[in-house]
């Protein structure tokens, strides 16, 4: 496989983030879903609206989340919408539940070391690309959260959110195998790559890093300095690239950051994402100003 290109810039802003876009260089087409979190009610470490505006606006796209398959403010249709607004996402753009309304779209996962099938909400099909928008960061059960994690998890349906975290037996929720979760979450990603086609390109942005996740209402604050934004048509190849990054940094914060992604394996899905073979963690990283 050729080695994958990732555009970095250490300077974040809203600006820079569409930037970099068009510096990759690939034009999504039709009508774009564009992936993000929308942000737990009570967390304060989340990129809202504001920061994602213009970016959104360039694309034409439509926001789009799922619902969460755990309790709090995500969790059903109407309380989700309802934060959305809350956080002001509605007040920008066009917002899109995926699973909303069942019943789920069924991706086959042919290839899949754990999962066979994964489940998405049936709205995917209303769009021809996504832009998918990744807040890097630690997360308390995947170690980071980045590219991989919003393809699978992120984009999967409540249902198939649990689905996913049991690698397939829903008879052993919350209590699965670590690492064949981490697969799973590989598969899942795999399958909506090849849902759309490859027509997908992936903005992480390594700022407000905490351990936690945006998912959290009680976030730890972040523990490291900002390092960039990054833009790559390779989800693994970001994701590489975000962790190298953090590594890499002289911040006193990155051993903090580095123990909660060790501790949870979370190179492992990058790993078994690469063995799968939609992308690749040898990259070349060409800074931006």
């Amino acid at each position: 496989m050729k080695r994958s290109t990732v555009y970095f810039s250490k300077t974040i802003t809203p600006e820079k983030v569409a930037e970099l876009y068009k510096l990759n260089g690939k034009n999504l087409s039709g009508r774009v879903a564009v992936k993000l979190h929308s942000g737990e009610k009570g967390n304060q470490n989340f990129l809202g609206p504001e920061f994602w505006r213009p970016i959104v606006d360039l694309v034409n796209g439509t926001v789009v989340e799922c619902n969460t398959a755990y309790s709090g403010e995500r969790n059903t249709t109407d309380k989700h919408k309802k934060l959305m607004s809350y956080h002001g996402w509605d007040k920008y753009f066009g917002v899109d539940i995926l699973d909303s309304e069942g019943p789920d779209k069924e991706l086959d996962v042919p290839n899949g070391k754990r999962i066979k099938k994964n489940y998405v909400g049936k709205n995917i099909e209303k769009y021809d690309s996504m832009l998918v928008l990744s807040h890097f960061k630690g997360h308390p059960m995947g170690g980071y959260g980045g590219a991989i994690k919003q393809l699978s998890i992120g984009v999967a349906s409540s249902f198939g959110k649990a689905y996913i975290h049991v690698a397939g037996e829903p008879e052993k929720i919350w209590t699965a195998d670590h690492d064949s979760f981490l697969e799973s979450m590989a598969d899942a990603a795999g399958s909506v790559i090849e849902h759309f086609k490859g027509d997908l390109v992936y903005i992480n942005v390594m700022k407000n890093m905490s351990v936690d996740c945006d998912c959290c209402a009680v976030a730890e604050d972040p523990c490291m300095a900002d390092i960039g934004i990054l833009v790559s048509d390779d989800p693994i190849a970001i994701d590489r690239a975000c962790l190298d990054l953090v590594y890499a940094s002289n911040d006193p914060g990155r051993d903090h950051l580095i123990e909660r992604i060790e501790s949870l394996n979370g190179v492992h899905t990058i790993e078994a994402a690469a063995a799968l073979g939609y992308g690749s963690t040898d990259y070349e990283l060409i800074c931006v100003q």
